[in-house]
């Protein structure tokens, strides 16, 4: 292969990397929350409210638990936002189109961090996402990317790949959801959520 076509297949790689960049749309206004199905009950439930270009998520005197899902549905993907812990034992998470779910937080069955770490209903956690210890900041904004193509989830976080999963459980199409784990007092931060479609 000459350098010339080399050169091209760079610049071709770089440029669909940067058309990918282009399509990412934000998915949360910061104001408000416009765009999600805010679960009925949610002064009991749990709290969900948009300050200052920030989701936050806050248990509820009775610590039930709820989904806020994306009133779009989506096929292929990729996901991109920040996330930072509040206070209590933080246990959240995104719903990737079903009840499929990327882990955020301290898992209620293993007890431990399991941050980016896919939890499968019927499996638990298939495997663990890599690097978590070194990369992750609890107490500071973090930066996670959630591809899905297919059956294939693959996670990013501080821009170094920790995990690529192929779940049989995975649907077609699905609505995103933000997870707040009942029957514990916890708080979580969202901000600068923006999706983009994939082929």
């Amino acid at each position: 292969m000459n350098s010339k076509l080399i050169c091209c297949i760079v610049l071709l790689g770089s440029a669909s990397v940067i058309a990918a960049e282009s399509k990412l749309k934000p998915i949360f206004t910061g104001k408000d929350l416009s765009g999600w199905e805010v679960p009925k009950g949610n002064d009991e439930a749990g709290w969900y409210k948009a300050v200052d270009g920030v989701l936050k998520i806050q248990s509820g005197p009775k610590k039930k638990g709820s989904i806020l899902w994306t009133k779009k549905k989506y096929r292929n993907f990729v996901m991109e936002f920040d996330f930072r812990f509040g206070e209590g034992t933080v246990d959240s998470g995104v719903h990737v189109r079903n009840k499929d779910q990327i882990q955020i937080g301290i898992s209620g069955s293993l007890k431990r961090d399991m941050t980016c770490s896919p939890y499968i209903p019927g499996k638990g956690y298939p495997v663990e996402a890599k690097n978590i210890k070194k990369l992750l900041k609890a107490k500071e904004w973090n930066t996670m990317r959630i591809q899905a193509i297919g059956k294939e989830y693959t996670v990013w976080l501080q821009g170094e790949k920790v995990m690529t999963y192929k779940s049989d459980s995975a649907i077609e199409e699905g609505p995103v959801g933000i997870q707040l784990h009942g029957n514990r007092n916890m708080a979580m931060h969202y901000r600068n959520l923006k999706l983009a479609k994939l082929p």
